[in-house]
């Protein structure tokens, strides 16, 4: 392989990590299907490689349904609620970034996803978040253009009722952060029920490796008794937990001893938290740098 021809795979890595990481919501396995689109770079015949992003995309998205044919058979044994690998998005992007970001990288929009089958959810995130034509997406998910806009009118039926809207990170949902995180650590019960919609749900996401609930906890009241009562008897006093933007959206990362343990990321709307994301699940966190002094 030329220099020329590496540089053109890197040119394509950020995007190639982006749709598999929507693909499979793990970052670990986004990152090793990117590495097998580069092997098959590799090993390609260039003659035959008339655009090599549309080449990569297609190499990238067919290993991820693969992919995510056989994680849906281990999710259906994993033990409690699944969530996505948290991905913390670097400190230096822009608000436009982020919201961008937020929209088809928070963990509830992810969740909905899980409703689709493994060609659905291609087809709508090559159209809907990364704007292919649909004589681009055919031959991809090797399907006719007339199919495609069929699956893609399914997969947004299914996700009509779903789809999330909700802020994206600024300065008001983080004063909301920053008022839940004191209520917490103060007890502070009529703060903390100020900051949650009434309906707000809490997911622990612990995978038979760590504590957690085995259950969403739903309802404002049941979420103050969860942070203030169980959460705190058994979180060391010494945890750190730094802000953070997760998956787009306002977030914390806690850390025991400069290694990251756990991450809570939240979904707010209209200036109260709609949804809590807990995810304590050491193998999900291993990609999570150590905090720096």
């Amino acid at each position: 392989m030329t220099e020329a021809e590496l540089q053109q795979f890197e040119q394509h890595r950020p995007m190639l990590f982006a749709i598999a990481y929507r693909m499979l919501g793990s970052v670990a396995d986004a990152e090793d299907i990117v590495q097998d689109s580069y092997l098959f770079w590799q090993k390609a015949d260039r003659s035959t490689v008339h655009n090599a992003g549309g080449w990569l995309s297609t190499v990238v998205t067919r290993l991820s349904i693969n992919q995510l044919k056989s994680a849906r058979s281990r999710r259906e044994e994993y033990v409690g609620p699944w969530l996505p690998e948290p991905l913390v998005c670097p400190p230096q992007a822009s608000p436009e970034e982020n919201a961008k970001l937020a929209e088809s990288l928070s963990m509830a929009f992810l969740l909905v996803l899980e409703r689709l089958s493994p060609t659905e959810r291609a087809v709508l995130l090559l159209r809907e978040v990364f704007g292919y034509q649909f004589r681009e997406i055919a031959p991809i998910v090797e399907k006719s253009e007339t199919n495609c806009r069929q699956i893609l009118a399914r997969a947004r039926r299914r996700l009509r009722q779903g789809r999330p809207h909700f802020e994206s990170p600024g300065a008001q949902s983080e004063a909301v952060l920053q008022k839940f995180l004191h209520s917490v650590t103060t007890g502070d019960v009529s703060g903390l029920l100020s900051v949650l919609a009434p309906g707000v749900t809490a997911m622990t996401d612990g995978g038979g490796k760590a504590r957690a609930v085995p259950r969403p906890i739903a309802g404002a009241e049941r979420v103050v008794r969860f942070f203030l009562g169980t959460l705190k008897k058994f979180v060391p006093q010494h945890r750190e937990y730094r802000d953070a933007i997760i998956n787009g959206q306002q977030g914390v990362i806690g850390y025991d001893a400069s290694r990251a343990v756990q991450v809570l990321t939240f979904a707010i709307s209209n200036s109260h938290i709609e949804s809590i994301y807990i995810i304590n699940n050491p193998e999900k966190l291993k990609h999570i740098p150590g905090l720096s002094r």
